[in-house]
């Protein structure tokens, strides 16, 4: 009788570790970037900071409202300057704000894209905006392509707050190199893993209504850059 609780509770323990492990696959926590490996190098790089006019679009569709885009003099007061950031604060002095005028209430989504997307080195683990969402309960997604071009969409979270917020995702990593998000391959050549296209909102159909403003600043990732700074020096780049 011993024995058969012995090996029931075994079963258990290991089913619970299986699920624990496929629940953090689902999910990814951003706060657990970089547990558990050990041939990381993770560095956290600033890849726009929104200070360049016409480096952005912005889209609606003309049946739901009129949007528009433009720079403003600005920053998050909480935001940490990055080190290599240091002594370059007046390089980094705007924002991009974002204004739509609804016609009516209903289900849409605005698109704010970058006109060249924007390669990531490495492998991206996470990946960071500061936004003022002007406490509307609409969603917002980050736009991203992967090593083979296909495009994805990452719930970053709801805009139902406040003043200034860093919202951040974590990037669900590939399972086996050829599904979901597959940011490098040994079969393919050498080439940016991840890029980054730009942001969609869905908005609540209740509040899709009126003059909606939403400010964009300092899109950052955390990206494992292991393999390239441990490249030799006289190896070849596989990128012809």
């Amino acid at each position: 009788m011993k024995k058969y609780i012995l090996t029931v509770a075994a079963v258990l323990c290991t089913a619970t570790f299986a699920f624990a492990q496929s629940k953090s696959l689902a999910e990814p926590n951003p706060s657990d970037t970089g547990s558990g490996s050990a041939a990381e190098a993770l560095r956290e790089v600033s890849i726009e900071k929104f200070e360049r006019d016409g480096a952005w679009n912005v889209h609606i569709s003309p049946d739901a409202g009129v949007i528009s885009a433009r720079l403003f003099e600005g920053s998050p007061a909480a935001k940490e300057v990055l080190e290599e950031d240091k002594d370059k604060e007046d390089l980094d002095t705007h924002v991009l704000g974002v204004k739509v005028q609804f016609f009516r209430r209903g289900v849409n989504s605005i698109y704010i894209t970058a006109v060249r997307p924007l390669a990531v080195e490495g492998t991206t683990k996470t990946i960071s905006v500061w936004v003022a969402g002007r406490n509307q309960d609409h969603d917002i997604f980050v736009l991203v392509q992967d090593y083979f071009g296909h495009s994805y969409e990452l719930y970053l979270g709801n805009l139902g707050f406040s003043g200034w917020k860093q919202m951040t995702l974590a990037v669900p990593p590939s399972p086996d190199g050829e599904h979901g998000i597959v940011q490098s391959s040994a079969y393919y050549g050498d080439r940016p893993g991840l890029r980054i296209l730009g942001f969609r909102i869905d908005c609540n159909p209740m509040l899709a209504k009126g003059t909606y403003y939403i400010y964009f600043d300092d899109l950052r990732v955390v990206t494992d850059l292991f393999e390239l700074q441990n490249r030799d020096e006289d190896d070849m780049p596989d990128n012809w």
